[in-house]
């Protein structure tokens, strides 16, 4: 946390005036980036991928819906799951207001996850939302797009994520179950974050969250980008705003919940 000691309007405005020029600077190189994202090569996506959707079987070229593009969060809900990641189900407050403008401005918006429709469906109903949500259940979508990895991939070091291989995972966190990771309490981060999934730590950490971009033309869709881990940070509408808050993230053990699982104030 920063603390800064009182100031004159005058010095306040001076160090506002010097944070301002960073400000543009980074508003400058983040547009660079994003054309850099935009000029990225087009991969052609042969696979017949299929999902469950809200009006039933659906290909990955009926998720743009009549649209050129379609912008896929991979939201953290594995087929164990009884509740969706906290910090996904965060990120996805936001979609139901953003979902629209994105609708009229030729870009459809889907989270998808692995869990089954129905179970997809009651949290959904739970959390108050109204944003597409399909389900790609028994299917390679996750594991090819690099958000879903196999219990084998953790014992042996084989997974890769956000373009990079983590090491294998250790016996003993492997072995530790869901009453044990609930028992540790606050020694545990990680643990306290999959039990409010319903799940032990390697079951939870089998599911990553992303976001994957897609263009469609001339009948044929094409990956075109994808980002995991810090690189979702600027879609997280709330760190945006406590980005800016006079404590900024200020973030001291689990602290964040379900929006329906904070406690009246």
């Amino acid at each position: 946390m920063t603390t800064t000691m009182p100031a004159t309007h005058e010095q306040w405005l001076a160090a506002r005036l010097e944070l301002l020029e960073a400000e543009k600077d980074l508003t400058r190189r983040s547009d660079e980036l994003a054309r850099q994202r935009q000029a990225l090569p087009r991969v052609r996506v042969d696979k017949d991928y299929r999902f469950d959707t809200d009006k039933g079987s659906a290909s990955l070229a009926d998720l743009f819906r009549g649209r050129s593009q379609l912008l896929i969060y991979h939201f953290m809900f594995g087929p164990d799951y009884v509740a969706g990641c906290p910090s996904c189900s965060s990120i996805a407050d936001g979609f139901n207001g953003i979902a629209v403008h994105l609708e009229n401005h030729d870009v459809s918006l889907y989270a998808v996850s692995r869990a089954p429709l129905a179970k997809l469906q009651a949290y959904k109903k739970r959390m108050g939302w109204t944003f597409a949500w399909a389900s790609s259940f028994g299917g390679d979508f996750n594991f090819d797009f690099s958000v879903a990895f196999t219990e084998l991939e953790q014992r042996t070091g084989g997974i890769e994520y956000n373009y990079r291989r983590e090491g294998a995972m250790s016996e003993a966190v492997m072995r530790r179950t869901l009453k044990e990771w609930k028992a540790l309490g606050s020694e545990a981060p990680v643990g306290q974050i999959a039990a409010s999934t319903g799940t032990d730590v390697a079951t939870y950490l089998r599911e990553r969250p992303g976001v994957s971009a897609f263009e469609f033309r001339d009948g044929v869709a094409y990956h075109t980008y994808s980002t995991f881990a810090r690189g979702l940070d600027g879609l997280w509408g709330m760190y945006q705003w406590l980005d800016r808050a006079p404590l900024g993230r200020n973030e001291r053990g689990v602290w964040l919940r379900h929006h329906d699982e904070y406690a009246a104030r």
